[in-house]
């Protein structure tokens, strides 16, 4: 059975979301999950809000749909504008919008 998703119209609702949220940022996971290897989440992040540095569970990039974003790891940086595909690095990193911002993290977990 095939789906259609508009990332664009997904990552807009995530950035309204977050715009009303504490945190910051709102995410809704649009293909996978706990069940499959494969998960790809929508995330919107308001400017100056981050997702704390944090392990890489397997494989993954990020897709950045709207706005400006910075994947830090280390002391290496990565910006990212629309249209960009970030590959995460195996280590620990973390992402901050510079700009609100919505994008795609897309992951396959190791087995």
């Amino acid at each position: 059975m095939s789906q259609k998703i508009s990332l664009v119209a997904q990552a807009r609702q995530e950035l309204k979301l977050a715009a009303d949220a504490p945190s910051g940022r709102s995410a809704k996971t649009v293909y996978g999950g706990h069940e499959k290897a494969l998960r790809q989440t929508v995330i919107g992040l308001r400017a100056g809000r981050d997702l704390e540095e944090h392990n890489n569970p397997g494989e993954a990039t990020v897709h950045v749909i709207s706005g400006h974003i910075r994947l830090r790891s280390g002391d290496v940086v990565w910006e990212g504008l629309p249209g960009d595909l970030l590959i995460v690095p195996d280590g620990r990193h973390a992402v901050e919008a510079v700009d609100d911002s919505a994008f795609v993290l897309t992951v396959v977990k190791s087995v």
